[in-house]
């Protein structure tokens, strides 16, 4: 697959040079491309990490120690716990690549504003603008509250 091509000024494209770039660029094809390789970077090393769990988990215990049998055990309910949050992030980088190929990445999903670079690089996959997450979390805090 074809790498996009990225302008003179910003290429090559790094988190810093993207924060650089004039507001009224936001979203552009530059900034959509680096935000697909992100991505796509974050895919392949979460499917790595997650074929490292399987390996572990599938390797036989050698442990003749029932404490260590036991320890073995227990370490590999935590790595099925660590892989199951590893493939639940799979899907929502799938989904956060789907809204790139539609053009609405980087764009909150509930009101629509722009969600922004710094956020973005630091949570490449959200679909919520700081303000809408925080407004979600006070409702789901108070709807807690209620139920006890």
């Amino acid at each position: 697959m074809a790498q996009p091509k990225i302008s003179a000024p910003y290429a090559p494209l790094t988190a810093v040079g993207l924060l650089q770039m004039p507001a009224s660029d936001y979203m552009n094809e530059v900034q959509l491309a680096f935000f697909k390789q992100l991505l796509l970077d974050l895919k392949r090393q979460t499917g790595e990490h997650i074929e490292t769990i399987k390996q572990e988990i599938a390797a036989p215990s050698t442990e003749a120690d029932e404490l260590d049998r036991a320890l073995a055990e227990e370490e590999n309910r935590q790595r099925m716990r660590i892989a199951e949050r590893e493939y639940f992030l799979l899907r929502k980088i799938d989904k956060a690549l789907d809204r790139i190929e539609r053009k609405d990445y980087g764009y909150c999903e509930a009101s629509g504003v722009e969600i922004g670079l710094e956020r973005l690089l630091a949570r490449p996959t959200t679909e919520y603008s700081t303000e809408e997450k925080a407004r979600q979390e006070e409702l789901e805090r108070n709807f807690s509250k209620q139920r006890s």
